[in-house]
Formats: C-alpha cells, sequence, structure tokens
C-alpha cells in the first residue's frame, strides 16, 4: 500500500581598470555580433570560469553545473534549507517497508523543442547520470529496477535499503541530476552530448555561443514555475529578464571596472583584494549570496608516487596551514573560517572533527619525517594550476610554497582551468602529462555528506580523478546513508570522518566566505550555493 507525501592606490588602481575595460569592450575582429533585446531585458554576468563544454554528467566542472541549472529542470530541488523538495515532480509515494518510490510529474512539462517531459525522459536521465555520479552509483547499486509506469509516472524499488531516495534525486553539484529528453539521455554517459535542449527556465542559443567571448541564453516563454516562491534552488523559477549572456572576462581587474560602469551586472567572485573599491562604487552592492561559503580542495593522485603511499599524504596534513592560505587568498578576516578540520565543512548539520590532526600549526619536521618514512627521493611533484581563476591560482601558490618548506620539489604547472579538467583525468605518470596535486574550491553542496560529497568517495573501481581506494571508507559510507534513523546516523557520520583521515581522498585547506558584486539596480538575486538569474529582475 503506498501513502503520499510532497594593492596599488586607490586612484591609479581605478584608472588602470577603466582602461583595462574599454580595452574589453571592443569586439573581436570578424566576431559574429547578436542582436540583443534592450539593455533593460538583458543580464550580462561573470561567473567565475567560463562556459566550454555543456555535459554535466560527463563533467563535474562547476561552470557546467551552473549552464545545466540555466537550460534543465530538477525531479527534486534543495531549497534554502538544504532541504530535497519536489520540482518537476507533483506526488510521490513510498511503500511502507520504504523499498518502493512512484513519482508522478506535474503535467504540461514541455522541452525547449514543445515535445512534452515524460515519466520516459525521468528514467532515461537517472540511468545515465547513474553511471558516473557519485551519489547516482550509489542509488543503482540499491536498486532493483526503474521502469516507466505511464506518460507521466515511474517506479524505483530497491533491493536493498537507501535512506536518502529524494536527496540524491535533488543531486544539485558535481554530476548534478538534470532532466534531458529521451533521446539525448541515451547518449553514452562516456560521450559528450552536444544538444543543450532541457525543460528549464533559459534556453541557450547554441549557434552564438562563443568559447573565450560568451554564452548567450534566451527566456523560456513556455517554462511552467512551481506556484510556490522561489526558495534557494527550488520552488517558482520565474525568468524575469529575455537574455542573458554569460561572459568570459578571466581578468579580475577587467571585470571589476566592467561592473563599476555598468556594462555588466553580476560577478560571482570578485578578486578579494579589489573588494574595497567595488564597496565604494557608485550603484554596486557587494554581499554575501552563498551562505556557508567555499573550501579549498586539494585532490591527490593516489595511484603516482610520492603519494601513493599513506604516509606521504599525511605529510601535508603537516605542511598546511590553513589560515595562512586564506590570507594569501586576500580573504578579509571576517570571511575566514581560520581552522576547519570538517570534509563536511564547518558550520552545516554534518560537521565533524572526528580524527582530525595536522591543519592548524604546521609540523615541518613531522611532515619532513613522514616524507622520508614514505621513501620520497626528492622527485618533481607536479601540482596542476588553474590559474585564470584568482582562487585556484591564489591558494595553489601559497599552498606549493608550504609543500617546499616541508622538503618536497615542487612543479607548479600554470594552466586554464578547462585544460586542469582535462588533464586531471590522466592516469599517466607525471612525466609523462599526468599530475600529483590541483586544487578546486567546493561549496556546501559539493562537501555536502557521507553521500553526497564527490571527492570523499574511494571505490577502487569507476572512481573519480585522484582514484582514492579504500574499502573500509566506503562500506562505512554505504551504512550511512543506508540508516534511515538520522540519530542513528550521527556516530557513523564521526565514523566516516576518521576513517577519511587515515585515507586522505583530499584535503581541506581552508574554508572562507566569497563576497559577489551586483548592480544595485537588480532585485531577486536568492541565497544559494549555486549561482541562479531566476527570480532577477532590475528596480
Amino acid at each position: 500500500m503506498l501513502s503520499r507525501f510532497t594593492r596599488p592606490a586607490a586612484a591609479s588602481l581605478r584608472a588602470g581598470l577603466l582602461a583595462a575595460a574599454a580595452l574589453a569592450a571592443l569586439p573581436a575582429p570578424g566576431a559574429a555580433q547578436a542582436q540583443p533585446p534592450s539593455r533593460e531585458a538583458t543580464l550580462r554576468i561573470v561567473l567565475s570560469n567560463e562556459l566550454t563544454s555543456i555535459d554535466p554528467v560527463l563533467s563535474t566542472a562547476a561552470f557546467v553545473r551552473n549552464h545545466g541549472f540555466m537550460v534543465y529542470d530538477q525531479l527534486f530541488a534543495v531549497d534554502g534549507k538544504g532541504a530535497a523538495r519536489p520540482q518537476m515532480v507533483e506526488s510521490h509515494a513510498v511503500s511502507a517497508d520504504a523499498m518502493t518510490h512512484r513519482f508522478t510529474l506535474r503535467p504540461g512539462l514541455a522541452f525547449h523543442d514543445g515535445t512534452p517531459v515524460r515519466a520516459a525522459d525521468a528514467v532515461a536521465s537517472i540511468r545515465r547520470w547513474a553511471q558516473r555520479d557519485v551519489v547516482g552509483r550509489a542509488l543503482a547499486a540499491a536498486t532493483a529496477s526503474l521502469e516507466v509506469i505511464d506518460e507521466r509516472s515511474f517506479e524505483l524499488k530497491l533491493s536493498r535499503p537507501f535512506g536518502l531516495v529524494t536527496e540524491a534525486l535533488a543531486r544539485s553539484t558535481a554530476s548534478a541530476l538534470f532532466i534531458m529528453p529521451e533521446r539525448v539521455a541515451s547518449t553514452p554517459a562516456t560521450t559528450a552530448i552536444t544538444d543543450a535542449t532541457g525543460s528549464g527556465p533559459f534556453i541557450l542559443d547554441r549557434e552564438n555561443w562563443r568559447i573565450g567571448d560568451r554564452a548567450i541564453y534566451r527566456r523560456n516563454p513556455a517554462y511552467q514555475p512551481r506556484a510556490e516562491p522561489a526558495d534557494g534552488l527550488a520552488g517558482g523559477k520565474v525568468a524575469k529578464v529575455e537574455r542573458l549572456e554569460w561572459i568570459a572576462m578571466p581578468d579580475a581587474s577587467v571585470a571589476a571596472s566592467a561592473l563599476s560602469n555598468g556594462e555588466i551586472d553580476f560577478v560571482e567572485h570578485p578578486a578579494p583584494d579589489l573588494l574595497p573599491l567595488l564597496q565604494r562604487a557608485r550603484g554596486v552592492t557587494v554581499g554575501l549570496i552563498n551562505p556557508v561559503g567555499s573550501m579549498v580542495w586539494l585532490r591527490i593522485n593516489h595511484t603516482q608516487p610520492p603519494f601513493n603511499d599513506p604516509r606521504a599524504r599525511r605529510a601535508l596534513l603537516h605542511a598546511i596551514d590553513q589560515k595562512e592560505v586564506l590570507q594569501g587568498l586576500g580573504i578579509p578576516a571576517e570571511d575566514q573560517v581560520p581552522y576547519c578540520p570538517s570534509y563536511f565543512m564547518c558550520g552545516t548539520p554534518v560537521e565533524s572533527s572526528a580524527g582530525a590532526v595536522g591543519l592548524r600549526d604546521p609540523d615541518l619536521g613531522q611532515a619532513r619525517a613522514l616524507l622520508r618514512e614514505a621513501g620520497y627521493d626528492n622527485g618533481p611533484v607536479v601540482f596542476l594550476n588553474g590559474a585564470d581563476n584568482p582562487l585556484n591560482n591564489g591558494s595553489t601558490l601559497v599552498l606549493a610554497e608550504q609543500f617546499k618548506r616541508a622538503g618536497m620539489n615542487m612543479d607548479v604547472q600554470t594552466l586554464d582551468w578547462a585544460t586542469v579538467t582535462v588533464r586531471r583525468n590522466r592516469r599517466e605518470a607525471p612525466a609523462q602529462g599526468g599530475w600529483n596535486l590541483f586544487v578546486t574550491i567546493a561549496n556546501a553542496l559539493d562537501a555536502g555528506n557521507p553521500l553526497s560529497n564527490l571527492y570523499l568517495a574511494s571505490p577502487c573501481e569507476g572512481g573519480l580523478t585522484g582514484w582514492p581506494c579504500d574499502q573500509k571508507l566506503e562500506e562505512l559510507r554505504r551504512a550511512w546513508w543506508e540508516e534511515p534513523d538520522a540519530a542513528r546516523r550521527a556516530p557513523l557520520l564521526d565514523a566516516v570522518h576518521a576513517r577519511a583521515y587515515e585515507v586522505l581522498p583530499y584535503i581541506n585547506a581552508g574554508q572562507f566566505r566569497t563576497k559577489s558584486a551586483w548592480r544595485s539596480n537588480l532585485s531577486g538575486l536568492l541565497p544559494a550555493t549555486v549561482p541562479v538569474f531566476w527570480n532577477v529582475e532590475r528596480k
């Protein structure tokens, strides 16, 4: 029976910024110039990275996820309090033993090409997503069957307990779960899609997308938002602008000047040293949109020396000074978390310090001793630096200097972030094009919990770049998400956390809050860990 429920002086800096912006505003020779709607109907945004690919299953890059929230919708979505709420789903029924889940889609949902959204599209999208995402694979491993019932309904039957089904379907980061047409979702999960047809509030203008320039989105006039107000990533996604331009502007000074001049409307992560200038600029608002903040994730290659030895990985814990990393990034003191050992970020309901060592006060003697025990031979440590992102670049350079002090021979290789996202998948030895370390910036959704934290997962086959392998950690993670009682999950979470400090799939190199900046005539920007632009309009 199913029961239902639902730095220089400010003047000279400003002059330099204005000159740079004037040059940046000139059109590229031969560039196609799309004719936009009126300025009032267009929103121009600069995010941390530009859009260089569009497959949210194949890539875990944040810029692909950001694109996904423009063009796709989700079955469930995470609200401002972190709860999973129905989005495309109208009703959800669960059997008494919680082993069967039946979902019915809202009526009237349609893709950008006018075709209706069907249960078959949802099932195909879940199956493709589940081949690659850490949460999707966990759900798939607990699934006995996933079948279409009728045009709007589908059923999930579990083969073993899984206490977080709706939370899994609300997956909103890494390889987020977005619903695609069945014909697109049938693409092998290892092959990049080229069709960005979704059912979300914006439509990608594929013909006028120019890598290195901008991606253009148009308002989807056929989108049917939910009736309730927008809340985080959930609720009524009402697009109030006709056109959205995601502009490639990697130079932080140029972006700050363009915002001050009103040439753009929103900058996701202004360089911290430019925040005082922006705070004084007329017509600009600087504030926090991401309420919890971000974490510097140091990802470690477990398959290559020296960090295939856990002692060498533990040496990193004793070399890192989180506060120094944050100071090196220029993060204002009020936005720093001077010490945070938690894999799931400090200030969240799943914060833990179980098993934590290091990170607060460097112990270079201990770091060197562990490197010696691991047999480190002073070989080059290849550290990939996505230097076009100021936060990645700053944290990489500070960490590289800390590791040098601990006796490591650092080889910092400067690349753009798009290249890092490709290079990091190479399994070759560092001397043959592989790598040892890289940094990425994570948010509270990325870190999440033992189920959703994508870089915590340590399967011995099919894992993400870095390829940690630890069966005990995987067993503890599984025990956590299979437990339906939240109170009983608490000690399991600490056990996961303590084991993670033994394995070190990655290291939290510092937590901080990042401010965004936008034109003061914008309203409706939502507090969320992902930048979204439905609900936004000009006053």
